[in-house]
């Protein structure tokens, strides 16, 4: 089945300031993350609270969203759930379910207190490039972090998955294919660069978090990830979070 044509705005994952990528991807100029123009946003932090919630500080977006499938049930785009009221109304500070018993998820309401929630972090802290494998193609090359969340269903088909397609990223098509199950990759798990050693393609997020159905949540835009005692974990453009 031929997929349709999506226009991507791009961004490289740098360590330094803004600047323009002047390469161009279907027809479109991308802009590096870093934009000097959200400098004088709200600082946008996640802090992981001792045994309790996720306390989620400046004005980030709370939103909702869902896999769009195909006939298949396979998962194609992400879709905004529901043409109005995708938006909760939130204000500069929020907390965020952690333990998975809130009656008001996804907000938490304290029942973390009730059932004595264990919320012993486990996730890796090192830097992600240690743990990443590399797959070379034609013309891309993906990396895949194994620790991280797998569970979305977008590097696969009925047919293949990522870790075949990229043997067959000779044609064009399945090479822009693979980019876009690739970017759609919720938890950053996958990424792709055009070439060996080169900073990765990232879709362009503001800072949001959504709400996956059936699924965790879903951090985008480099917010800043904290443990209880002050850890900060790796800057991430996608990144999600067990609820």
């Amino acid at each position: 089945m031929n997929q349709p044509n999506v226009t991507i705005t791009l961004v490289r994952l740098t360590r330094g300031g803004a600047r323009e990528d002047t390469r161009k991807e279907n027809g479109q100029r991308g802009k590096l993350k870093g934009d000097p123009q959200m400098a004088d946003s709200p600082r946008c932090l996640i802090v992981i609270s001792e045994n309790g919630p996720y306390v989620v500080t400046g004005q980030v977006t709370l939103t909702r969203r869902a896999p769009a499938v195909s006939t298949h049930g396979e998962p194609l785009e992400w879709d905004l759930v529901g043409a109005e009221g995708v938006d909760y109304e939130m204000g500069e500070r929020y907390e965020l379910c952690r333990c998975g018993r809130s009656k008001d998820k996804p907000f938490c309401d304290g029942t973390h207190q009730a059932v004595d929630f264990d919320g012993t972090l486990t996730a890796e802290r090192g830097p992600s490039v240690q743990r990443r494998k590399t797959f070379v193609g034609t013309g891309i090359v993906m990396t895949d972090d194994p620790t991280l969340f797998a569970a979305a269903g977008f590097c696969r088909t009925r047919y293949t998955d990522v870790w075949k397609m990229i043997s067959a990223t000779g044609d064009p098509e399945s090479r822009e294919r693979l980019k876009r199950m690739v970017a759609n990759c919720p938890s950053g798990r996958l990424q792709f660069s055009l070439r060996e050693s080169s900073e990765a393609v990232e879709l362009e997020y503001k800072p949001s978090i959504s709400t996956i159905v059936d699924g965790p949540l879903w951090a985008q835009g480099g917010i800043e990830l904290r443990a209880p005692h002050g850890f900060r974990y790796e800057p991430q453009n996608r990144m999600t979070l067990c609820r």
